[in-house]
């Protein structure tokens, strides 16, 4: 549109020499620039509202139901690990379904200010049918530096805290148990700012909706398990 004001403009400059009298040239020529001038400020204006209503209509990516991962950002300050393994090495026999089944001992460290109590869940995201939940556990106390290896499949824990159902609705931990390949088992400590209003034997999905809006971080730690 410009383009095409600004040939009718020469054409009425080339032509005004011979047919219009100066000050009506002039007055064409300030009526021009003007209509030029709006018609890039309308321009701008409606390219700026069009960029609104895209970003406002953009789909965001809340990430799948329980995955706090997706939905929150964590600074993952916090450390967690084992004695019985390091972060992404091979999970120990005795730990699995293989072995005598028992919780391995976590450690951890660097809670953030204001934590009032942790969380831990353990699961397999590489399960066939989906994420497999293999430990669940809430409401433990933030003076607390870990936990002893073999804990006993009890709702309540003697030092404190409550233990949740994992996937084979079982109280307590269930060890890696893979029908085939090598999978990832992950353990994530969670910081929260409040004590969980969850009886004992709560689903991995309880405890997530629980926690939501009250995690001030984590910590992750991650094994690895395959079947010979």
């Amino acid at each position: 549109m410009r383009r095409a004001l600004c040939q009718l403009l020469l054409s009425l400059r080339i032509s005004s020499i011979t047919l219009l009298p100066r000050k009506i040239l002039v007055d064409i020529q300030e009526m021009s620039s003007t209509l030029i001038r709006k018609i890039n400020v309308s321009c701008f204006l409606l390219l700026t509202f069009l960029l609104m209503n895209i970003v406002s209509c953009s789909p965001v990516n809340e990430g799948a139901p329980g995955d706090l991962a997706a939905r929150e950002e964590f600074v993952m300050a916090i450390t967690l690990g084992s004695e019985a393994f390091s972060d992404g090495d091979r999970i120990p026999e005795k730990h699995t379904c293989d072995g005598v089944d028992v919780s391995p001992s976590l450690t951890w460290s660097d809670l953030p200010d204001g934590t009032i109590s942790l969380a831990l869940i353990m699961d397999d995201p590489d399960a066939p049918s989906g994420t497999w939940v293999h430990w669940v556990l809430y409401n433990l106390p933030f003076s607390s530096e870990g936990l002893v290896e073999g804990l006993s499949p009890s709702e309540e824990l003697s030092g404190g805290g409550s233990q949740g159902k994992n996937s084979w609705n079982r109280i307590g931990y269930g060890g890696p148990c893979p029908p085939g390949g090598t999978h990832r088992y992950v353990f994530r400590l969670y910081a929260l700012d409040i004590t969980l209003d969850l009886q004992p034997g709560a689903s991995k999905a309880e405890l997530v909706q629980a926690m939501e809006g009250h995690i001030l971080d984590k910590g992750q730690l991650l094994g690895l398990y395959s079947r010979s």
